[in-house]
């Protein structure tokens, strides 16, 4: 088993967790909409105006002029990461940092120590709360791929298993968007063809998707 924990919208946690008077407050870190800039991360009071990351902060300004904008500091966010980095290895020693604010940590042969995926992840859950007073959602699954599905469903600060029997049953559903590494322009392709969930993705036959698709189709089929 996988678990994947990803601190929600980092860059903006750690300059709440720094500043308090930030919680609550759509704060687009990214430097000042004056300039040309792009936003590096936005608070979800934020994203309710619409704003996501890699938009232009002028452009976030005139969707949110109330909000704070900030510069960041990145110093202070590769520390929090680094501290990041020892909460995980204090559970495991098998780790992969995705990236500055993500992990994936092979939880096998864990239970004697931590009890089950389940109070493992509370008990990480904990630990970032206490040590570094930033939020983190968690996802543990049979695979890399599923455990990131799934901590992604559970945003924000949320904790979401999926049991290994009931896999298909929970990604028949979901848009085929939710599939990492999966761009716009597959995503375009396969809605021309009608398909817009996992499920129907599933139940296209492989030479659609060999033609469609190429030799990306036997990428997207390995990762489900």
């Amino acid at each position: 088993m996988y678990l994947c924990a990803d601190l929600d919208a980092f860059f903006v946690s750690v300059e709440q967790a720094l500043n308090p008077y930030l919680i609550g407050k759509p704060v687009i870190v990214g430097g000042s909409p004056n300039e040309r800039g792009v936003v590096a991360s936005a608070s979800y009071e934020a994203r309710k105006f619409g704003i996501n990351s890699g938009m232009p902060t002028a452009q976030a300004y005139r969707l949110c002029p109330g909000a704070v904008f900030l510069r960041g500091n990145f110093g202070y966010y590769r520390w929090y990461s680094r501290r990041f980095y020892e909460i995980m290895s204090s559970f495991s020693p098998d780790i992969i940092m995705a990236s500055i604010d993500e992990a994936y940590v092979n939880i096998k042969g864990t239970r004697r120590l931590f009890g089950p995926p389940l109070v493992l992840a509370q008990k990480l859950k904990t630990e970032v709360k206490i040590k570094l007073n930033i939020p983190v959602s968690i996802g543990i699954a049979r695979t890399k791929v599923f455990s990131k599905i799934a901590c992604d469903q559970s945003k924000p600060n949320g904790l979401l298993i999926i049991p290994p029997e009931k896999e298909i049953k929970f990604l028949a559903p979901l848009r085929i968007s939710v599939m990492p590494g999966i761009g716009p322009k597959h995503i375009y392709i396969l809605k021309n063809l009608n398909i817009n969930t996992i499920d129907q993705l599933l139940k296209t036959p492989d030479w659609v998707l060999n033609t469609a698709l190429g030799s990306y189709a036997k990428i997207i089929k390995f990762f489900i």
